[in-house]
């Protein structure tokens, strides 16, 4: 009795696979010292397809359902096996079955900086990230190129070939696109098509599809973020340096009136905090203009137009208010502008 259900045992009547895990693509069922029976069943759940091999060669497919296995539903089997009329003894052959369901979130990156060159900064040192999808499209394609007489075949097997070829055809990829660095973040959609493009023909050579393909990020050197933030911050101030510049001039005139000799060291006396911050306030252009409409002589600066007593003074007493001189200083620089002008 023992020996009748060992003998028994040795027929395969069932062939499936119950995968329970998230990262096996192919899987070869267990025929080893084994026969399927006649008439077995094959059952091919959702996501999953059947291949069988027979001495190496492919033979029939099966897409998901419950087979039952004979010379009808196996043509291909039966033509290599020679079975004319049927078969009604076990026979052997290998079961691959291959995971067809989407694969998602599978990453790619840079390990290394790649180069790039770029209209404004030059040659370039950049990183980049991103995402794809696969599913199996070919099973029989799938099996010859990849898993080959591997048992069990995980995504882990592919995903590193897979991301040296994405490197290599994003930086084809990215040298063709001709992106400035400046505008990288504004293509990632268009750079990604690219890429899927390019890849596609790989992907196809194996039995895979790419369903998605995503890049999340290009990065820069730190030292050009850096002179970007620099340009940034340049562009911010462009439109109140002239008020930057009078806030400087004000700022220094407290620092003057400590060096020896006072503010009536500096060459323009007290008035010039305000009427430098005044010049410096005005737009260099028209400034310029000024100059040029000027009838003096090529080399030879126009004299700055006099002040009358009443400017020198007020310009004197808002330095005061402001608390910039002291009681003392605006005494005797009050003095001096009145000396000046014959009103001692």
């Amino acid at each position: 009795m023992a020996f009748m259900d060992w003998g028994k045992a040795q027929f395969i009547e069932i062939i499936e696979w119950l995968d329970d895990s998230n990262d096996v693509l192919a899987w070869r069922f267990p025929v080893r010292n084994q026969e399927i029976k006649n008439n077995a069943q094959l059952v091919v759940r959702e996501s999953q397809e059947a291949t069988f091999v027979h001495e190496g060669q492919f033979a029939d497919t099966f897409t998901p359902g419950t087979h039952t296995l004979s010379t009808r539903n196996m043509p291909i089997l039966a033509d290599l096996k020679g079975w004319k009329y049927g078969f009604e003894s076990p026979f052997k052959s290998e079961v691959y079955f291959t995971n067809t369901r989407l694969y998602n979130d599978l990453g790619w990156g840079t390990s290394n900086p790649i180069m790039m060159r770029d209209a404004d900064f030059g040659m370039l040192r950049i990183r980049a990230f991103g995402i794809y999808s696969i599913r199996v499209k070919d099973s029989k394609k799938f099996l010859k190129e990849l898993v080959g007489t591997n048992g069990v075949y995980t995504k882990d097997d592919i995903t590193e070939q897979l991301r040296k070829s994405l490197i290599s055809k994003f930086t084809d990829a990215l040298g063709e696109a001709k992106v400035p660095a400046l505008d990288l973040a504004a293509h990632y959609d268009d750079l990604s098509d690219l890429l899927r493009q390019k890849m596609d023909p790989e992907f196809q050579t194996m039995g895979l599809e790419c369903s998605k393909l995503f890049i999340e990020n290009i990065s820069l050197p730190e030292e050009v973020e850096a002179m970007m933030d620099k340009r940034t911050s340049v562009g911010m101030m462009a439109p109140v340096m002239g008020a930057y510049t009078q806030m400087q001039v004000a700022d220094s005139v407290p620092l003057a009136a400590q060096n020896p000799g006072g503010l009536a060291g500096m060459g323009m006396g007290l008035g010039m905090g305000v009427g430098m911050g005044n010049m410096m306030g005005q737009q260099m252009g028209g400034a310029m203009g000024q100059m040029a409409q000027a009838p003096y002589p090529a080399g030879q600066a126009a004299p700055a137009p006099a002040k009358t007593v009443k400017e020198e003074l007020t310009e004197l007493k808002d330095l005061f208010d402001s608390q910039l001189i002291t009681q003392a200083e605006f005494d005797k620089q009050r003095s001096a502008i009145l000396s000046k002008h014959g009103m001692a």
